[in-house]
């Protein structure tokens, strides 16, 4: 495998002059009070959010209580759908089948902390779940033809979101492909393949989610 996309999370935490540490939930970590962090980046995970584990009502009620509290939060993937499940949007596992490979999402909203601005993104994607309906209040900034809520902002809170995975080198997301075999059909794979030839923003989304951080 490729290295760990640890390194690039906290790569990006600290881009933004804070320091990173992890709690997870998944693995049975409670989540953390609200005088234990100044703001929150939500990423990854296998599960569902639509799933009945005991560690997801948890999670929403701190990202709420996070908003309310007027931290910042950015979630990647998995994060980027509990969020916006946690403010009332709807996620489900749509008939779209799987989103892999490097796939391409036009700009619709420009923001301040979007620095250095561009009106197209490039970055790889691993989802089955898509946020279907954004919660009321929310601003879709990008989204592509297979994912139209692909990055959202909330009004709930200082919260941003996005789907797809600014953490994944193309390295890493052909180690995914290899690992999802037989999960994915044979021609998906190949499509998803031939498209980690294109380069990625990641290193751009990096950037907008460390400005959106240091933002005021």
């Amino acid at each position: 495998m490729s290295a760990s996309t640890t390194d690039t999370k906290r790569a990006i935490w600290s881009s933004a002059g804070g320091r990173c540490a992890g709690a997870c939930c998944a693995w049975g970590a409670a989540p953390p009070p609200l005088s234990a962090f100044d703001a929150l980046l939500i990423t990854g995970s296998p599960a569902g959010v639509y799933e009945d584990h005991g560690w997801i009502a948890p999670l929403e009620d701190l990202i709420r209580a996070s908003a309310a509290a007027g931290k910042k939060q950015v979630g990647i993937c998995f994060g980027h759908q509990i969020m916006a499940q946690a403010f009332g949007g709807d996620v489900v596992k749509t008939d779209r089948g799987w989103g892999v490979g490097v796939h391409q999402y036009a700009v619709e909203s420009a923001q301040e902390w979007m620095r250095p601005f561009q009106n197209r993104l490039a970055c790889v994607v691993s989802h089955q779940d898509q946020v279907i309906r954004p919660p009321d209040g929310a601003r879709r900034l990008a989204g592509s033809g297979f994912c139209p809520n692909g990055v959202l902002s909330y009004a709930q809170g200082p919260a941003i979101s996005f789907q797809m995975h600014p953490e994944f080198d193309h390295a890493f997301a052909g180690d995914l492909l290899r690992a999802r075999e037989g999960r994915i059909s044979a021609g998906l794979i190949d499509e998803a393949r031939a498209s980690l030839s294109q380069p990625s923003d990641r290193h751009v989304i990096a950037k907008w989610i460390a400005a959106f951080y240091q933002s005021s």
